[in-house]
């Protein structure tokens, strides 16, 4: 198998690698568990991102014997408690959490019981937010810009490591992707879901933005020592360090949110 060949293999394991990771534990992705009730484990989702309407809660649990209820209130706040009793439609338990405008959060919890026993999930409440519906038009090459930058990120670098000749022009291409992909349709995805086309630094923490910063001015730096210097390669392979970092920590960590107060 050619180097070549070997190395973009590598490049997308890594890719997929920082993907799932960033999405499996940032903190709009649901909550997934079991619980035990009359002595059967029942799957349970529990939602918490949210863009049209209501947002729904469906616990898939056949046995007619078990009820439950939700409790709810704005996040982050001391209010008191809203409860909302769970309807049963054949084998479903359903309930629904009342739309909250873009970056509006909730906090919930779902209490079932069946004769004595009683399961309170989760055991801290889940925070779920709101958010504008954004058009498939713009998400869709977000994500692919987005995606094809990282992979072409781990490509450069992986390339400089080995001494190849092409690092330059494969840190352009990565330099132009995340730069499309996270200065023109990123803010046009955050204006849509959450009313505000940037809310990093100097405006705010959102860790989407701020990443997305830090990734790019990583690879404009890179591309200004590399085109500077042809025999350059280290700058390269930091570039490709750092946007592998920051595009494994989770996504939409410290993401945008009222301030109910």
């Amino acid at each position: 198998m050619r180097r070549s060949t070997v190395l973009w293999i590598l490049a997308l394991l890594l890719t997929l690698a920082a993907a799932v990771w960033q999405e499996v534990t940032g903190p709009t992705f649901p909550i997934r568990s079991r619980v035990a009730l009359g002595g059967q484990l029942f799957p349970v989702k529990l939602v918490r991102s949210w863009s049209t309407g209501d947002q729904p809660i469906e616990l898939a649990i056949s046995d007619a014997a078990v009820h439950g209820r939700v409790r709810w209130r704005r996040y982050p706040t001391a209010e008191a408690w809203q409860v909302q009793p769970l309807q049963r439609s054949a084998d479903v338990l359903r309930a629904s959490l009342p739309h909250q405008p873009p970056a509006g959060k909730l906090e919930y919890q779902v209490e079932l019981a069946r004769g004595d026993e009683r399961v309170i999930l989760p055991d801290r409440p889940a925070v779920t937010r709101f958010k504008g519906e954004v058009s498939a038009r713009i998400l869709v090459p977000h994500i692919f810009a987005m995606f094809l930058g990282m992979l072409f990120s781990a490509r450069a670098g992986l390339e400089a490591i080995v001494k190849g000749s092409g690092r330059r022009w494969l840190g352009t291409v990565a330099f132009v992707l995340l730069l499309g992909g996270g200065f023109v349709l990123g803010p046009l995805v955050q204006k849509a879901a959450f009313g505000a086309y940037w809310t990093g630094v100097p405006w705010g923490y959102d860790l989407t933005d701020n990443k997305t910063l830090i990734a790019v001015a990583a690879w404009a730096m890179a591309m200004w020592r590399a085109y500077r210097r042809p025999t350059a390669r280290w700058s390269v392979v930091f570039a490709a360090l750092v946007t592998l970092v920051v595009f494994a920590i989770p996504h939409s960590m410290w993401g945008s949110e009222i301030k109910w107060e």
